[in-house]
């Protein structure tokens, strides 16, 4: 697997390069977002890991948007700052899928590439279950998802989300389960994870987010994904 690192600080470019190379990836290290974008079209890494904060007029929420524009390669976003969840949500519209804070445990950065690299690996699994109603027409084979007609990008995590709750198709998976089938278990204390992301899944397949019909709460418990019948259905 091949990973890209663009970050303007040179230790910890290096250190996090350092480290994924002695687990056994490829790496490619970028000083600031215009270097980085040029290196993704030449070097198409399996993984990019983005500071948000860079100089040049390019800071790394606008290299994850351009990548967004071609390609569905998972994203990692650095940040100096502790994570909020409006950061999150700001992430997640640029087309991230993952956050990770500064000062970085190497360990734990290793488990959280490996996570999101398996979790975008899971997500292309074929199968050969879908979902349509006429309204909402999910493909879990081809990874197509249209909204009344019109094609949707979900990133790779969003829609591993709508797979597990599309599997588990009327009853309701706790957060828990959620956070260790989707994320990984490397993620089980982060409970807001399901809940923000939930939000943003909402945004993009539901009528209207604020009063959904297909991703319902379970107050205190997890996440259900209800059928409906606007037209034609089947989920095989």
């Amino acid at each position: 697997m091949k990973v890209m690192i663009v970050d303007d600080e040179a230790a910890i470019r290096e250190a996090l390069g350092r480290k994924l190379l002695r687990d056994g990836f490829d790496v490619v290290l970028c000083k600031d977002g215009l270097e980085g974008l040029r290196s993704f079209h030449v070097e198409r890494p399996d993984l990019v890991i983005l500071d948000i904060i860079m100089p040049e007029g390019m800071d790394g929420l606008t290299v994850c948007r351009r990548i967004r524009e071609i390609a569905d390669t998972p994203i990692l976003m650095l940040s100096a700052n502790a994570i909020t969840e409006d950061d999150i949500i700001d992430g997640l519209n640029a087309g991230a899928d993952e956050y990770l804070t500064k000062p970085v445990r190497l360990n734990e950065f290793v488990a959280r590439v490996q996570a999101l690299l398996r979790r975008s690996s899971m997500a292309n699994i074929e199968t050969e279950q879908r979902y349509d109603d006429g309204y909402l027409s999910v493909d879990l084979h081809r990874r197509h998802v249209h909204v009344n007609g019109k094609k949707v990008h979900l990133t790779p995590t969003e829609f591993k989300l709508l797979a597990v709750l599309l599997e588990n198709s009327g009853r309701v998976v706790n957060q828990r389960d959620l956070l260790e089938n989707v994320w990984g278990r490397e993620y089980i204390d982060d409970v807001y994870y399901p809940r923000v992301y939930i939000s943003q899944l909402r945004r993009k397949i539901e009528r209207d987010p604020a009063n959904p019909l297909y991703i319902l709460t379970e107050h205190r418990i997890g996440y259900r994904f209800e059928k409906q019948t606007h037209g034609t259905q089947s989920l095989i």
